[in-house]
């Protein structure tokens, strides 16, 4: 059996509400062991012998759809590969007023595109750093929405291959 973690884009938010216990339920009915929420933000730890990553991704995708009615993103992740993104972070996770931040994506040329405008960025208000598959944000508290890297990931050509998460909710996963 494999530990996963699916995080889900987009639940919580913007009208899309699901409560922990029925993201369980749809979990635990396409067969996971162990299926366990994080926080209400769609976290979801699982366990499964299936490896086939893409099929899982697609799998859960449609069961949401048919029980959520919503346009459901998922993005898969077994347990090592978290681990190696949280212990890859880059910049300092305890700084004083910041926010340590995780952007996972599974296209190559989103994760280059984002990762292009570094540059720009303002680094009294916010760093990037690529990574394997992620890229690595902190953001001073309070900017995330306002920060030039924060507005860029809000356009919806983007924000249907990307999600993020504070590098806390991903230690939590791993505990």
């Amino acid at each position: 059996m494999t530990r996963y973690v699916a995080l889900l884009r987009g639940i919580n938010v913007g009208g899309i509400n699901i409560k922990m216990a029925d993201l369980r339920g749809t979990f635990s009915g396409l067969g996971f062991d162990n299926v366990k929420t994080v926080l209400a933000s769609g976290n979801v730890l699982f366990d499964s012998d299936r490896t086939d990553v893409p099929a899982l991704k697609s799998e859960i995708e449609s069961a949401l759809r048919a029980e959520f009615h919503y346009e459901a993103r998922v993005f898969v992740l077994d347990v090592d590969t978290v681990r190696m993104i949280v212990d890859n972070y880059p910049f300092d996770p305890e700084r004083e007023g910041w926010h340590p931040y995780v952007l996972v994506t599974p296209e190559p040329e989103v994760l280059g595109e984002l990762a292009s405008i570094r540059d720009d960025l303002d680094p009294e208000v916010e760093r990037i750093q690529a990574g394997e598959g992620v890229l690595y944000w902190e953001v001073e508290r309070g900017m995330t929405l306002k920060s030039r890297f924060g507005k860029s990931t809000n356009s919806p050509r983007l924000g249907a291959s990307t999600t993020t998460r504070n590098l806390r909710t991903l230690v939590k996963l791993l505990n």
